[in-house]
């Protein structure tokens, strides 16, 4: 079996990969289950989670047990209001800790709706998948205002500003397998918005 990565999401390089040093230690089962549990939460539908291991028939959103593919890679794909979405994930070097963290990753997507910094359709606007019609973007060829970069109306007070920068640090950060570069935009235009106000 191979893993249907969807298009416009960059692999995690097999070299890279390692186990997250941060404890997820939770059974590989809770793992696969805690992602649903958030989409749950979400109203997500046609939620389909895909690895490059065989399903079990009972539960189809867990790969067996005993199944340990070379590509540790997961994709989770949903709809939300109307919309279809993609969540992959293949930082580490096993499936449960790929799991864990989309399903962690979820989480924090609903906090900062909660937080009332951004809506939830606002946030995973980055995971969304093109229509037929349009082109995809890749991060590195694309150009966004700094307000754009954290989710935010142009103009946002001091305050909204910085609780959104912190959120989205928290969300980028390399550490908790966010993407170095986008991490750095956040930075970047959280000093731009800052100093706009000064």
């Amino acid at each position: 079996m191979t893993l249907d990565w969807p298009a416009g999401f960059d692999r995690t390089p097999a070299s890279e990969r390692k186990r997250y040093p941060g404890g997820f230690e939770v059974s590989r089962s809770t793992a696969f289950d805690s992602i649903v549990e958030e989409l749950d939460k979400m109203d997500a539908v046609n939620v389909d989670v895909e690895t490059a291991a065989p399903h079990t028939a009972r539960h189809p959103h867990r790969p067996y047990k005993d199944r340990d593919p070379d590509d540790p890679g997961v994709v989770v794909y949903f709809d939300r209001d109307g919309q279809r979405f993609a969540v992959p994930c293949d930082r580490w070097n096993n499936l449960r800790d790929n799991a864990r963290a989309i399903a962690k990753y979820l989480d924090a997507k609903r906090a900062i709706e909660r937080y009332g910094v951004a809506t939830v359709e606002t946030e995973m606007s980055t995971q969304a998948l093109p229509s037929g019609d349009d082109e995809i973007v890749v991060a590195g060829g694309e150009t966004k205002a700094p307000h754009e970069v954290l989710q935010i109306q142009e103009g946002a007070p001091e305050k909204v500003v910085k609780a959104a920068a912190r959120a989205r640090k928290a969300e980028t950060h390399p550490d908790s397998g966010g993407d170095r570069a986008e991490f750095e935009r956040v930075n970047d235009a959280e000093e731009a918005m800052l100093e706009g106000e000064r």
